[in-house]
């Protein structure tokens, strides 16, 4: 290793980065750190520096890096305010598991505990939603916590590390050696727990897998599916991990989760064994802990997860093993079932299963957002990479769309509304050979619809399917359910939202026909293409179509049902 030389605190932390392999980091930049700013701009043909328009959308960005790469998604973000508005990206890292370091401008340390301008204490804003909160006090040491920070981004569980960077760290001076990356551990199970494993399988009737989780890698994938295969194991995904499992594989049984199809769901509660592969089995996948149930599930579980703290935190596992995806995927490929599966054939009903649900639903009105899906499914590349918000219109692409591996997909699992767009921007740029398509909502859309800027800026062809039906839809079905025709608060005046794409540069068109889709798509993608910028496809859809599978009307109509019935 080269002799140490003195540098500023923003240069040395700029050069860890770089030794840590990062590519790209999403900021709003601030006055607050501005060391690190000058130090991107003399590694600039090294490090991209994204800026966005709101620290929300530069937060959401870098979590969708994170689940699309496996490495630390890295934002800039200043203090104060800029903390505050990547507050939601912080969130969503923390409950969905993804590698994320946050960086944060602070006042200098001469002035802390005077309520200075824009003063927060972040160990106490972000004690509960980070992995590791700390503030780098002393410019010798940032090597040291950028270290510490990759790797207890990506250890265990992963989730968001937050490190305050003071003024005066950055701006002091320093003879300090970098610190290199530490190879990565891979826990693997033990052989007693595969013995246990292999014989909890013998002895079941009606076993199931549902794969979830992050750090996978594609040798990984290729062992659970062998795995799956020898076993004759139907194969579900965990809420909103739809990469983890080929979904055209034949043992795939489908998409667990909200709004997942009654034969899956069946095949859950009737499962006398239950692999949960790296998943967490957290509400969403469980649909309320309802067919998976806390704290002794009805099913034998069998519980992999990467982190040994969540083993036996909500439900209590037969077998508890504490191993990654790379660690449990060898150690499953050599296991093999001493005689045929008394089950055989359980895979292929559930694939069978899965395949029926794939048929377009009908829906009201002109536009069927369940037929336009499904014709989707087999326009686009394999390797496309589909990014979602939150809203009932997600449902659609969960339950019509296939994906194919790793990559292919990242949508916020906490349900954090505006996750769409900054995260076709991350896409873009992390496979900018790939074609990316976002999902939002009308309301969804408009929480970052700014970024449109961001990538007309960087010049991204991404394509945004914007689905307009004037209102909160998912809270309408909700009150609706529990307050039936008291509707109240949730209706939205929208902009045109195909001129407002035009604005920045790009392309944009309105559809209100299913037979009009699939020409505007293709426009919309060759435009993007050959472009290199933004097309937006405003669709507008009868609201009373909330769900692939019911209206709202269905809806009020059982409540009011079920509410005179309790009348009577």
């Amino acid at each position: 290793m080269p002799a140490a030389t003195a540098r500023q605190g923003g240069a040395i932390l700029i050069d860890q980065l770089l030794l840590h392999g990062t590519e790209r980091v999403f900021m709003v930049p601030g006055e607050s750190f501005l060391p690190c700013i000058d130090a991107l701009y003399a590694h600039r043909d090294r490090i991209a520096t994204v800026g966005f328009r709101q620290e929300g959308g530069a937060a959401y960005a870098a979590d969708a890096h994170g689940k699309l790469t496996g490495t630390p998604g890295v934002c800039f973000v200043t203090r104060g305010p800029g903390a505050t508005n990547a507050g939601i990206g912080l969130h969503t890292a923390y409950q969905d598991g993804t590698p994320m370091i946050l960086f944060i401008g602070q006042i200098g340390s001469d002035t802390t505990e005077r309520d200075s301008f824009q003063e927060i204490d972040y160990r106490r804003m972000y004690g509960t939603m980070a992995k590791w909160v700390a503030s780098i006090d002393r410019t010798e040491r940032i090597p040291e916590f950028i270290a510490r920070a990759y790797r207890v981004a990506q250890s265990g569980r992963p989730g968001p590390v937050v490190l305050a960077l003071p003024e005066d760290t950055l701006w002091g001076e320093a003879t300090v050696a970098d610190v290199p990356p530490a190879p990565r551990p891979h826990p693997h199970p033990a052989p007693d727990e595969m013995a246990r494993l292999a014989d909890l399988l013998e002895a079941a009737e009606r076993p199931m897998m549902i794969v979830g989780g992050a750090n996978w890698t594609e040798d990984a994938l290729a062992q659970v599916r062998g795995f799956a295969e020898r076993f004759d194991l139907p194969v579900g995904v965990s809420w909103r991990r739809l990469e983890c499992f080929d979904n055209r594989h034949p043992n795939f049984a489908g998409h667990v989760g909200f709004g997942m199809d009654p034969a899956l769901a069946r095949r859950l509660q009737t499962a006398d064994l239950l692999l949960a592969v790296c998943t967490r089995l957290d509400e969403p996948t469980t649909e309320g802990y309802r067919h998976v149930e806390s704290p002794i599930p009805r099913q034998r579980l069998v519980h992999i997860h990467p982190d040994a703290n969540e083993l036996g935190r909500v439900f209590r596992p037969d077998l508890a093993i504490a191993a990654d995806p790379v660690g449990f995927a060898a150690a499953a490929a050599d296991l093999a079932p001493k005689r045929p599966p008394r089950w055989a054939g359980a895979a292929k009903a559930a694939n069978d299963d899965y395949l029926a649900s794939l048929r377009p639903t009908q829906m009201p009105g002109p536009l069927n957002l369940a037929q336009i899906t499904a014709g989707l499914r087999d326009r686009l590349p394999k390797d496309a990479c589909v990014t979602l918000g939150a809203g009932n219109f997600a449902l659609f692409p969960h339950r019509f769309l296939q994906f194919s591996g790793l990559g292919t997909q990242a949508s916020p699992i906490c349900g954090a509304m505006g996750y769409g767009l900054p995260g076709a921007i991350a896409a873009k740029l992390a496979f900018p050979d790939r074609m990316v398509l976002c999902y939002a909502g009308d309301g969804c859309f408009q929480m970052t619809m700014q970024e449109l800027g961001t990538a007309a800026q960087n010049r991204l062809g991404i394509v945004i399917l914007v689905f307009n039906n004037g209102m909160w839809g998912t809270i309408r079905q909700h009150q609706e359910r529990e307050y039936p025709a008291r509707v109240h608060a949730l209706s939205l005046i929208n902009p045109d939202f195909a001129a407002l794409v035009r604005v920045y540069g790009g392309h944009g068109e309105t559809v209100t026909r299913t037979e009009d889709f699939a020409a505007a798509f293709d426009r919309a993608v060759d435009f993007a293409q050959t472009r290199s910028m933004p097309a937006l496809i405003e669709l507008q859809y009868d609201p009373d179509g909330i769900t692939p599978d019911t209206t709202l009307s269905a809806v009020r109509a059982a409540a009011q049902g079920a509410a005179a019935g309790t009348e009577d």
